[in-house]
């Protein structure tokens, strides 16, 4: 099986960058510009199967006649208009609930709650992201074992509450897969435990590669809406109000990717100061060339 030699650079670098970083002083620069860039490209190539996925959805087929194969793919979304027009929407009542929340409750307590949840997405996001990796490295004998369970359960909740009944648990997995679930789980464990920017790092590039590969806009139209919705968002939240700044400097979760700008400790605080890029000032971005 060949691989794509700028796919493998792109991980090797992202890699790289991520180890070199903690021992050897990396410009911030470039660090910034060639990390963002390996993961553009990986999660990008990553999301061509939304194109297909699409495809299959319109019930097209390639030029020879035969429909396009199908095979194993991660479960993808694509965004609709509507849904473009409601984010900035729901992400403002999203942020003033995180503002309102530290402002009447205690802060460490609002940051455990959020760390719970950061801890089970980033699990899945984590175990999502290594999965393919475990299956390149284990033995085709072990790494393709198949583990399917069906589970299903009733629930007596409103549908716009709980959802379609009954919850679909089914497990459908491969061996792979649970070794990858089992050192996310370890890994996220460790994070939370220590909270180290380099954990943090993972679990954010985690989310850029999955988030990036498994949404899709649909058409350089809804990504207008969008970009033009969040346009309002940000002038109004980050200029127009505290909140915005507020909850950025409580929240204490893998939402932004940290870069070293000196690996000399501070002498009053003991600690070495980074500089930091949101997720989605990479993942809103990310969703564009994907459509190219």
């Amino acid at each position: 099986m060949g691989y794509n030699p700028l796919i493998v650079t792109s991980n090797l670098a992202i890699i790289a960058l991520w180890g070199l970083c903690q021992f050897i002083p990396i410009p911030y620069v470039v660090n910034l510009l060639v990390l963002v860039t390996s993961i553009l490209y990986v999660a990008c190539h990553d999301s061509l199967v939304l194109r297909e996925e699409q495809a299959l959805a319109r019930g097209e087929t390639p030029a020879g006649g035969e429909k396009l194969a199908v095979i194993d793919r991660p479960q993808v979304e694509t965004l609709k208009k509507e849904d473009a027009m409601q984010f900035p929407l729901m992400g403002s009542a999203s942020l003033f609930s995180l503002y309102i929340a530290f402002k009447f409750f205690d802060p460490q307590t609002v940051n455990l709650i959020i760390s719970g949840y950061f801890g089970l997405v980033g699990c899945a996001a984590m175990t999502a992201t290594m999965a393919p990796l475990f299956g390149m490295i284990l033995p085709s004998s072990i790494s393709k074992v198949e583990i399917k369970k069906e589970i299903k359960i009733k629930h007596p909740l409103p549908e716009f509450i709980g959802g379609e009944s009954p919850w679909d648990l089914s497990i459908d997995a491969t061996l792979a897969d649970v070794v990858a679930f089992i050192a996310s789980a370890v890994f996220t464990g460790v994070y939370l435990k220590t909270k180290h920017w380099t954990l943090n790092n993972v679990l954010g590039i985690s989310f850029c590669l999955q988030g990036i590969s498994r949404f899709s806009l649909g058409t350089y139209k809804i990504g207008a809406i969008l970009l033009i919705g969040l346009f309002f968002y940000d002038i109004f939240w980050v200029f127009g109000t505290e909140v915005m700044v507020t909850v950025a400097k409580n929240v204490d979760g893998p939402i932004k990717i940290l870069f070293p700008r000196s690996l000399v400790p501070n002498a009053e605080t003991g600690k070495i100061e980074l500089s930091l890029l949101g997720l989605g000032d990479i993942v809103i971005p990310g969703f564009f060339p994907c459509l190219i």
